[in-house]
């Protein structure tokens, strides 16, 4: 079986998050992709399949199948369109939270979300073992949002502190099975630049270098709450990791409305492994 390695949201055809690709997920039962996520020990494996309307799109971090992965979603078609004959601009997937769209924009790959949901409010109190110092801006909310997947948006003071900031990945753990959430997307604004760090331990991610899904939800979190009005935002993410990675998030606004939110970004085909499914 071969393994397509892809790095979405890249910078310069540099940094990004690396995703695995397969394309006959079909081939291939449930335990089969947990084992083969898990030896490639990439954040996310995306398996493609024949869909009804398209492809279906299924998500293995090393640890469990998740419902939608973004920067996943953008490696699979970086890979198609290096591995096969892709006609439209425009393609339907299907995956464990809905259909969605993928729109492919010259070098560029987008894939449609799910319109922004906000739930719980929390206190300082409630994150304040997540960090070995004080790292939240008062100023702002810590918010609980979802475009497809649940997570806590977390303002930290300056740029400083978020790159130094160390995590308890125990407590990230903690808070995010109390909350039922993916992980802590911490984010700070320097001038026009906004610098993000993606916490998701719980699902054996400890610090992830480009984040598709919770930067639409914190593209989202400034609309909705007059932060930082803008229709395309850029998300810088992954210097701690040495992986700068560049993240765009287009909103469709009416008045106060978020009518659609799209994430996407560049990306290359990096390598590929085979792996003999018979010794897994």
């Amino acid at each position: 079986m071969t393994i397509f390695i892809a790095s979405a949201f890249s910078k310069n055809n540099m940094g990004g998050n690396t995703a695995g690709v397969c394309l006959h997920g079909e081939a291939l039962d449930k335990g089969q992709k947990m084992a083969i996520s898990k030896k490639l020990g990439f954040a996310e494996t995306a398996y493609i399949s024949t869909g009804k309307n398209g492809f279906m799109v299924e998500y293995f971090t090393p640890a469990e199948e998740v419902p939608l992965c973004g920067h996943a979603t953008i490696a699979s078609f970086i890979v198609m369109q290096n591995k096969l004959p892709l006609n439209k601009s425009e393609y339907i997937i299907e995956t464990k939270c809905g259909n969605l769209h993928v729109i492919l924009d010259d070098e560029m790959v987008f894939m449609e979300q799910k319109k922004p949901i906000f739930y719980e409010t929390l206190s300082k109190i409630d994150l304040a073992r997540c960090f070995d110092m004080d790292v939240i801006n008062d100023k702002f909310p810590i918010e609980i949002g979802s475009t497809g997947l649940r997570d806590i948006i977390l303002p930290v003071k300056d740029l400083t502190i978020l790159e130094r900031m160390k995590p308890s990945f125990g407590e990230i753990s903690a808070i995010s099975r109390k909350f039922n959430t993916v992980g802590i997307h911490a984010f700070t604004l320097d001038g026009e630049r906004i610098v993000c760090r993606n916490f998701a331990p719980l699902y054996d991610v400890p610090e992830e270098s480009a984040t598709g899904t919770s930067n639409c939800v914190l593209a989202s979190y400034l609309w909705k709450n007059n932060i930082l009005r803008k229709n395309e935002y850029i998300f810088e993410q992954g210097y701690t990791l040495n992986s700068p990675s560049e993240i765009i998030v287009r909103l469709t606004t009416n008045h106060d409305n978020i009518d659609k939110v799209v994430v996407g970004g560049k990306g290359y085909l990096m390598d590929e492994k085979t792996i003999n499914i018979d010794e897994l």
